[in-house]
């Protein structure tokens, strides 16, 4: 049977998670089998970190916006309820911004969440 070699197909597969791979310590830059463990690995986390980083940042901007309101004298979650009441449908990246850079156009905000009141708990019935 004759040696088959693979050629310039196998070499350039390598080269390819060797590049993937470049800056990274020791044997997992060097080395083809640790290389391609190691690029398979970081592309494992880097799909489930591009996840978290939307989730980080959902809670960041909660936590300015939360912040400015109870400078304002509002809760957050008033906010948001008279905000959506009012039909003021910004998403939590906009009202962050709004929060942290422009206070006065937030105060309007604020007022006019306010002109919404949360609705009073119900009794609970008779036995």
């Amino acid at each position: 049977m004759p040696r088959v070699k693979r050629g310039y197909k196998r070499k350039n597969q390598r080269k390819k998670y060797l590049k993937l791979t470049k800056g990274f310590y020791g044997g997992k830059s060097k080395l083809y089998r640790f290389a391609k463990e190691a690029s398979e690995r970081a592309g494992v986390f880097a799909f489930r970190d591009r996840r978290t980083r939307k989730r980080e940042m959902r809670s960041l901007w909660i936590a300015r916006i939360n912040a400015a309101a109870r400078k304002a004298g509002i809760s957050y979650n008033r906010l948001i309820s008279g905000l959506n009441k009012a039909g003021l449908l910004l998403d939590r990246k906009i009202l962050a911004e709004i929060a942290a850079k422009d206070m006065p156009a937030f105060e309007k905000l604020v007022a006019r969440a306010r002109e919404f009141p949360p609705r009073s708990p119900r009794k609970p019935a008779a036995a």
